[in-house]
């Protein structure tokens, strides 16, 4: 089996079409029977047809992927906004420095999580904070 594009020319338009086709032999004679019309389909699908025909293999979106580890993330974006908003980080220190950005990120996670230092420390890397 295989996919066969034909072009045909009538005046300024050109028409394609796509079928999906079977070779075999008669009688010495190769023939060729038409299966079904793919002109409908879209081009990306039409390619991933002649691709699955050709023998290649597929994975599914579902299996190709697996998620190791998964960090919550709004909650943090939701605060750090509002930081940003407020100008939190330039009160803290004029130039970025890692100082400044541990002490922002110290100050958010306070509103995310009250506790003390020692535990702030422990939570950063539960979220996207860190």
């Amino acid at each position: 089996m295989h996919v066969v594009t034909n072009r045909r020319r009538q005046g300024e338009r050109v028409y394609v079409s796509h079928l999906l086709r079977r070779s075999y032999r008669e009688d010495g004679k190769v023939k060729k029977q038409t299966l079904a019309n793919l002109s409908h389909l879209p081009d990306q699908l039409i390619e991933l047809i002649r691709a699955w025909l050709r023998g290649e293999s597929f994975v599914g979106a579902g299996e190709a992927l697996t998620i190791e580890r998964s960090l919550p993330a709004g909650h943090v974006e939701c605060v750090l906004g509002a930081a940003g908003r407020l100008g939190l980080a330039r009160l803290l220190g004029r130039s970025s420095c890692r100082e400044r950005d541990l002490v922002l990120a110290m100050v958010c996670q306070r509103l995310l999580g009250p506790g003390s230092k020692l535990e702030t420390t422990r939570l950063l890397g539960q979220s996207t904070l860190a």
